[in-house]
């Protein structure tokens, strides 16, 4: 370096050396820091060429400015698409923002300009100062501003000045914008003589003209409308005025006023083109009205200081005022709320006939699905015209099969007569609904991304509609004492799960005022009101490895994005899953028994931890506040327990005082036996290793709660818990279908009395006996009616006796008449075969009817050896027997449910023994 200096000294004649530099410029890095050092050290010359400089680049070629206009675009799309909606939203929700948070806020945005629809790279984009928010009297029109910490004020009469830059790829823009809230005809007509003279100083900036041609531009303009604002304009650039009242009254946050104006212009040979002009500085724009009163009428301009004549200064007219909610610092807000809803109401009228003059549909030159996210709909074209169905009408949507032409969309609506259709009204039996249909689509991609957004319209509907039907609870109470004074309970997980989290962090349940609250993080709560809490559960890990806590509410709430009614909260004593090696262990292993012991006491622990909590949530509940809502905690009699299935999960199912429940496996089971009317033990019967018990409950309409495969062993100990608690329990052999029962129950012409008497063995009995059909009550002819007495005197045999088969094989060889040969059956069979293969030549069809044709050869085969039974067992004496005729025509073959339990009885007498065998063999007969 030093070699360098030399050398420019050398060379130059004079003994002062000049060099130009960029004094404003601060040198960063090591290299242009010391390059500074010595160049102020040595007997150089230093003179600043910032000026020559910005004159030089002061021109800029088509890249450039294609990246000026870029930032102004993006300065003035945040300004519109984000600033004024933001403190717009601020002042009708009467939100307190400081100016530092909308700095911040703004900021972001400026950074991301995908967050507004700005398509530019954001590694290119950067601001090229913070964010400028002034309101409330303080105000700074300095370039090197900054927003202070105090709240944005809104009141009537305020004035908000909002400013920001944009910078892309290095290239600057600039722009500044002024909002009056409901401000005296002062401050709007000062405003509007600013507008002018701003637009007078950006028509000044021309091609070869002087800089300070702009500013006395802006000059001349406020001097000639308003000249007592003169004083007030600002000497860097005609686009600001900066008025202070140096009068201090009540109110300096109104009295004390700025108002600011920028833009980026482009000057061009022309006319100079703004580049910020996407946001709007017009009156309309920038005044907004709070005092509906008093708009639109007019206001003489109050007499300044200067003694000049001022012209009359209308209010703008209401309809260029941009309408806010209301002034939010009104006194008479009555007559406010009337006009407000008449001027929605006209609102409302123009939108509903604006939509039905334009059809209110997305428009489309070609006929195609579409799907209208806006109104939850999907548009058909249906014989060239757009059809729209809501998505709550479609059952399905599905892509079925691909062809050279496309793929085929279906979509299934919802009509009357299906299971999932909600119109079932008698006046829409009579109307032709669409079914289906079925559109070609040649692009794939379009018919999946159609299904895609139907789908996610569907789950957004349903989604919807089950917040909907939730009942509202009251705001939960935070208990306001220290943290350690609060009753609480911490790790513990809950189900059902919040969604996408898994069990993987616990949470911690407190009990507050009113209610319960659950939290597992800042964002994922759930809150149980003590009044919604029907009832509540305690069970500790005696068989199971979990003690919970479970909750029964009276109305659902949601959990995630879950609606319940039964929400639990447990900890687990041991592990669920534990590896097992391969290496043997004894009963006898030191390891193991200090295993089992550690396990003994985590549970002896875990279990007495939530008993602390129970008794002081007990302690709450007894409050006088609280008592009257009866709330206790009831815990499971484990003794009394068995088990059964329910919900598809074999489970361990106990009683509890108050309810039957099952807590451990999903879905839980909370049966109130207080809303239970009956219970009905189904399938006990001789023989039966299980049975079904059914709750029917006191509300007809509600579905029976059922409980499936209980053990048989199980039976007096369910009966004498049901005596216990003084329920009506009854038995039935079978399965009854509980809907159309209960349905013909709930009728209004329904005995109250004694609707359940059908489910009386003893009088299900009788009235089975009466009305017995001929099959069950077979009876040897008149002519036969001697052999009563053989019947008497021998009801201990039967015919599985091994005598007796003898004497059926001897009376199937015996009795031609009534049974034939196999060989001639089989030739009959093929004779039917034949005929069949005539009339049909489906391979199925011939198949069924062969199968068909040897049931028949069968049934006429076992009824010639009952024949041969029954006269040999008539006729002991007579070598030939004596036939019985039967209707062949009335013979037919029946189900047999319980077949093997058929099979497996043996009911003394002959007449009994001979049914028992036919229903074995799927043969019902008549009496001849």
């Amino acid at each position: 370096m030093d070699e360098i200096i030399c050398a420019v000294c050398a060379h130059s004649e004079s003994n002062h050396v000049v060099v130009g530099h960029l004094a404003r410029e601060k040198p960063e890095g090591k290299v242009l820091e010391a390059w500074s050092g010595k160049l102020h050290g040595s007997r150089l010359k230093l003179f600043d060429v910032s000026s020559g400089i910005s004159e030089l680049l002061a021109v800029k070629d088509f890249t450039e400015i294609i990246y000026v206009k870029k930032a102004a675009y993006l300065a003035a799309s945040v300004m519109r698409k984000y600033v004024v909606p933001k403190v717009e939203k601020i002042i009708v929700d009467e939100r307190k923002v400081t100016h530092s948070k909308l700095m911040v806020l703004t900021e972001k945005i400026l950074l991301s300009p995908i967050n507004i629809d700005v398509k530019l790279k954001a590694e290119n984009v950067d601001i090229c100062y913070p964010p400028i928010f002034q309101s409330g009297g303080k105000y700074d029109l300095r370039p090197a501003a900054f927003s202070n910490d105090d709240v944005l004020y809104y009141d009537s009469g305020s004035v908000i000045i909002c400013a920001l830059g944009a910078k892309y790829s290095g290239y600057c823009s600039n722009v500044a914008r002024t909002f009056l809230i409901d401000c005296t005809a002062e401050k709007c007509y000062a405003y509007k003589v600013l507008r002018q003279a701003h637009d007078a100083a950006i028509a000044a900036l021309t091609p070869g003209s002087m800089v300070s041609s702009s500013y006395q531009a802006a000059v001349a303009v406020v001097r000639d409308k308003a000249p007592e604002l003169l004083p007030f304009l600002t000497k860097s650039a005609g686009a600001g005025i900066d008025k202070t009242n140096s009068d201090k009254t009540n109110n300096d946050k109104t009295k004390e006023f700025s108002l600011w104006l920028a833009d980026t212009v482009l000057i061009c040979k022309k006319n100079p083109e703004v580049l910020t002009a996407f946001i709007s500085k017009a009156d309309g724009d920038a005044f907004y009205s709070f005092d509906e009163d008093n708009a639109g009428l007019p206001s003489m301009k109050p007499a300044l200081k200067a003694d000049v004549t001022v012209p009359v200064k209308p209010v703008p007219k209401p309809e260029l005022m941009l309408p806010l909610r209301e002034n939010l610092r009104s006194r008479s807000r009555t007559p406010k709320e009337d006009l407000r809803k008449q001027l929605q109401s006209e609102i409302l009228k123009n939108k509903t006939n604006e939509a039905a003059m334009r059809g209110d549909m997305p428009g489309s030159n070609r006929l195609e699905i579409q799907v209208d996210k806006q109104n939850e709909a999907i548009l058909l074209p249906i014989y060239g015209i757009t059809v729209p169905f809501h998505v709550c009408t479609i059952k399905k949507v599905e892509i079925r099969g691909d062809c050279n032409r496309g793929v085929y969309v279906s979509i299934t609506f919802n009509v009357p007569g299906t299971t999932a259709s909600s119109l079932h009204a008698t006046h829409l039996q009579n109307l032709i609904f669409l079914k289906a249909a079925t559109f070609l689509s040649k692009d794939r991609s379009h018919a999946v991304e159609v299904i895609k957004s139907v789908k996610i319209l569907q789950k957004g509907v349903t989604e919807r509609a089950r917040r909907a039907s939730l009942v509202s609870q009251e705001r939960l109470q935070l208990c306001d004492g220290m943290r350690r004074d609060r009753i609480q309970f911490s790790y513990l997980w809950i189900r059902p799960l919040f969604a996408g989290r898994g069990r993987k962090f616990p949470g911690t349940l407190v009990a507050h005022v009113n209610g319960f609250q659950y939290s597992a993080s800042k964002s994922e709560k759930v809150d149980i009101m003590f009044n919604n809490i029907k009832h509540a559960f305690f069970q500790p890990a005696e068989r199971d490895m979990i003690t919970l806590l479970h909750f029964h509410l009276y109305d659902e709430i949601m959990v995630g994005n879950k609606k319940t009614r039964d929400v639990q909260f447990y900890n687990e004593v041991m592990d669920v899953v534990d590896a097992v090696g391969l290496k043997r262990r004894s009963a006898w292993d030191p390891d193991e028994i200090e295993e089992e012991q550690r396990e003994r006491a985590r549970r002896k622990e875990i279990n007495g931890h939530f008993e602390l909590f129970v008794k002081r949530v007990v302690s709450v509940w007894s409050q006088p506040t609280l008592n009257q809502l009866g709330l206790h905690f009831e815990s499971p009699s484990q003794k009394l327990g068995f088990n059964g299935v329910h919900g598809r999960t074999t489970c361990f199912i106990v009683p509890t005082p108050s309810c039957l429940v099952q807590l451990v496996e999903l879905p839980f089971l909370v049966t109130s036996l207080r809303e239970v009317e009956i219970v009905c033990l189904e399938r006990v019967s001789l023989g039966q290793k299980s049975f079904d018990m059914v709750f029917v409950f006191q509300d007809l309409k509600r579905d029976v709660v059922r409980i499936e495969v209980i053990p048989m062993t199980s039976i007096d100990k369910i009966k004498d818990w049901l005596n216990d608690i003084n329920m009506k329990y009854y038995e039935a052999k079978l399965n009854l279908n509980w809907r159309k029962v209960l349905k013909t129950l709930d009728h209004p012409d329904s005995d109250k009395n004694d609707r359940w008497e059908f489910l009386n063995p003893d009088a299900s009995d009788s009235d089975i006996e009466n009305t017995e059909t001929e099959d069950e009550k077979y009876e040897p002819s008149d002519s036969e009616s001697g052999s009563e007495s053989d019947d008497q005197d021998s009801d201990s045999e039967s015919v599985v006796d091994s005598g007796e088969d003898e004497v059926l094989l001897a009376g199937s060889n015996d009795d031609d008449d009534g049974a034939e040969s196999w060989d001639e059956m089989e030739r009959k069979a093929r004779d039917a075969d034949m005929e069949m293969g005539s009339e049909s030549d489906s391979e199925d069809e011939r198949r069924r009817q062969r199968e068909k044709a040897k049931r028949h050869l069968n049934l006429q085969h076992s009824l010639g050896l009952l024949r041969a039974l029954i006269s040999r067992r008539l006729h002991p004496n007579t070598n030939t027997a004596r036939p019985i005729p039967f209707d062949a025509s009335s013979s037919s073959t029946a189900a047999a449910p319980r077949a093997k339990q058929s099979a497996g009885r043996r009911r003394h007498g002959r007449g009994h023994t001979i049914f028992q065998h036919v229903y074995h063999q799927n043969i019902s007969f008549a009496k001849a």
